[in-house]
């Protein structure tokens, strides 16, 4: 077999219904494209569709926001995580909402190029969802203050729209028309516009600069409240409705300008779970999981009431799968596309011939799966100079390849993403102690039910551990796939293991089947493997209560298991 470069191979049902959602110049809601790590959701997108949705009338906001990640990212010639974006250094939110708002302004500077988007409109829409007055006159004093003159000074009785065009027109004197013509392009050569044209280009640019900071200085009379917000870490939705002004004003702006065949504008966000778990680095805004759920919260208001421009949600976060459909409404408040990557025979039919043997494929799909993410890394291993120095040797086989690899995962993957996992549920013990986990989840005949009632970090490391190897051993009972929707047995839900290794990316709870499983059968052997080595080096004391948890609190979830057949 002659050594081939790596290829994406095309999915023609999957992109057709991602092409026909963006093909629409206003829909009625978001879509979600969720699956589990390292099934091609960022490759699909980045690679065969995002051209396509920038030709034309169609122009496409693409935002990453894992792309500040820089160990573990692409854009800085990093890999991906094969576990949670969680157990990363979790970026800034300032930094996550710059991102956003420079990718919907460049899309507004395009739409006021096309002339789709005028002074007018964004004075409407902006009218619409606040009182002007106050802020336009606080513009207009400070454009006095700095020309040290009076003759921006307006009548107390100055409707908003008259209070608006003064204020258009005195920032049109203060902004740089050479800068202002760059941004519309008229400065290119070939370019030529009449006057009239020029000056109603400009005149929305500077409209949007105004609008800009009119919600700044609205932000700056919430600023003592956000502050205090984020000391008691209450919750407040006007707040953090505040905060996502600027980036939702955007998206109606484009939304209402969409016009099919001429302007059709689209976002699509990648690891929009990074959003939620981002850290604040001063009081400027409220946290970033409220953010998060005042974006999301917008963006589907928007499309309910007016219809909003396509927006795609890329995830790998299990919560993305059923727990946001319900957080957010209902099941259907988004459009829900879930990809799991190859079936063993559709990986076959690519892969044989091209990248293994028929031997070699045996081997593969029986102990890694068909994910395509195991399938490039270990093409790209037979690749190495490794994999001829292991064949060089007699005595080894392609399965010593596949061992090394699965020796690569375990270390590098799935033991750090355990020790994350044990520290969350230190974090649960800690939090039952101190009466901050509902009396529900601690009902009577739970196995977690009784977290040790000290605060030594060695006895709830203990705890911990017994927990999750119990849990991973009713996982192994019930052969790695239990149905947490059956007879609306939603219980493993409430099960603080389930919940820390659905947060440390190692399990997915899809949505249909609804079902939780590992992310691939490459980490679930992983996991296995980690089981046994915890139960080879428990303590004598220790392996008593494992036993006794087992006997006599165990979990055994064998009744969710599938009742229908299922290909790892």
């Amino acid at each position: 077999m002659v050594n081939k470069a790596w290829r994406i191979i095309p999915r023609p049902l999957l992109e057709t219904i991602l092409n026909n959602h963006a093909q629409h110049h206003r829909v009625p809601q978001p879509l979600i494209l969720h699956g589990p790590r390292g099934v091609g959701k960022t490759t699909l997108i980045l690679d065969r569709l995002l051209d396509k949705w920038n030709t034309g009338p169609h122009i496409t906001g693409y935002v990453d926001f894992a792309q500040s990640i820089e160990d573990h990212h692409p854009h800085h010639g990093n890999s991906f995580p094969w576990t949670s974006w969680s157990n990363c250094p979790p970026p800034a939110l300032p930094t996550l909402r710059t991102q956003l708002e420079h990718c919907l302004e460049s899309m507004a500077q395009k739409a006021v190029q096309l002339g789709t988007i005028s002074s007018h409109q964004i004075f409407t829409t902006l009218n619409k969802w606040h009182g002007l007055n106050t802020a336009l006159r606080r513009v207009l004093q400070s454009n006095a203050l700095s020309r040290s003159t009076s003759k921006t000074a307006v009548s107390e009785k100055a409707s908003s729209s008259v209070l608006w065009s003064r204020a258009v027109f005195a920032l049109s004197a203060r902004s740089n028309v050479k800068e202002i013509d760059g941004v519309l392009g008229l400065s290119d050569k070939g370019k030529s516009v009449s006057v009239e044209e020029a000056s109603y280009f400009r005149e929305a640019i500077v409209a949007l600069k105004l609008a800009k900071e009119v919600i700044r200085i609205q932000q700056g009379w919430r600023a003592n409240a956000v502050k205090d917000l984020n000391r008691v870490g209450g919750f407040s939705r006007s707040l953090a409705n505040s905060a996502t002004d600027w980036p939702c004003l955007l998206l109606e702006l484009l939304s209402s300008a969409a016009e099919t065949d001429y302007f059709q504008p689209k976002l699509v966000i990648n690891n929009i779970e990074v959003l939620k778990h981002a850290v604040l680095t001063d009081d400027s805004t409220v946290s970033g999981s409220l953010y998060h759920d005042s974006l999301i919260w917008r963006i589907i208001a928007l499309g309910a009431n007016e219809r909003c421009l396509p927006v795609i949600l890329v995830t790998s976060d299990g919560y993305y799968s059923y727990r946001a459909f319900m957080d957010f409404g209902f099941p259907d408040i988004f459009i829900s596309r879930e990809t799991f990557g190859w079936t063993p025979q559709e990986a076959k039919m690519h892969m044989v011939a091209d990248y293994y043997s028929q031997s070699e494929w045996n081997v593969v799909v029986e102990v890694l799966g068909p994910s395509p993410r195991h399938l490039f890394e270990l093409y790209a291993l037979k690749q190495s100079n490794f994999y001829q120095k292991v064949m060089d040797d007699k005595a080894s086989t392609f399965e010593d390849i596949v061992d090394a690899y699965l020796a690569f995962l375990q270390v590098t993957v799935v033991n750090p993403a355990m020790d994350k996992a044990l520290s969350l549920l230190q974090r649960f013990a800690n939090d039952a102690r101190n009466g901050k986990i509902p009396k529900d989840r601690l009902r009577f005949g739970a196995p977690w039910r009784h977290p040790p009632r000290t605060d030594n970090p060695a006895l709830c490391l203990e705890w911990a551990k017994l927990q999750l190897m119990d849990f991973i051993q009713s996982l192994v009972n019930a052969e790695f796939g239990v149905n947490y929707l059956a007879d609306c047995s939603l219980e493993i839900l409430d099960d603080p293991s389930a919940i820390a290794l659905l947060e440390v990316g190692l399990l997915y709870a899809q949505r249909d089947p609804s079902f939780l499983r590992p992310v691939s059968q490459g980490i679930q052997r992983c996991l296995v493997r980690w089981l046994v080595k915890e139960q080879m080096q428990i303590r004598f004391p220790n392996s008593l209560q494992y036993l006794w948890q087992r006997i006599i609190r165990g979990r055994s979830y064998r009744h969710l298991m599938l009742q229908v057949g299922y290909d790892k």
